[in-house]
């Protein structure tokens, strides 16, 4: 089976935490900071929260159409990102916090079962990190 690349995101970062990063098309140009300083910027935790919960809402509307229901307008993703530390250890876990307003509570379980499945971030992390998925 051939691969077709539909797109590739391509970043030039500097400094790493504390640095700077800047998106080939110039579309992204953001101060990066540690997360908890006061620092200005984001930060790498916050950027694939971003991501990931806009992929969802997208493998969300997918699912949908398959199941033959609509994602209504207000539907939303809060994605939370955690940077942990054991055992001096650095990891991630997270938390898909989803809001699907007037569909039935067990649509929207098969719904974002269905999106954790084919969404690319999900898949990526799949095996990697604890993720949980609540349906608000």
């Amino acid at each position: 089976m051939e691969t077709k690349v539909l797109y590739t995101g391509k970043t030039h970062t500097t400094g790493g935490r504390e640095g700077a990063s800047q998106s080939s098309d110039d579309q992204l140009n953001i101060k990066l900071s540690s997360p908890g300083t006061s620092r200005t910027g984001t930060n790498p935790e916050q950027l694939f929260a971003a991501g990931w919960s806009a992929c969802f809402i997208g493998a969300m509307g997918i699912a949908a159409s398959k199941l033959g229901i609509k994602v209504p307008a207000e539907t939303a993703v809060d994605a939370e990102v955690d940077l942990c530390l054991a055992n001096g250890e650095y990891f991630l876990q997270a938390r898909l916090n989803v809001s699907l307003p007037g569909i039935d509570p067990e649509k929207a379980k098969e719904l974002t079962e269905m999106a954790h499945q084919t969404c690319p971030y999900s898949k990526a992390t799949r095996g990697n990190i604890n993720v949980i998925i609540n349906i608000l």
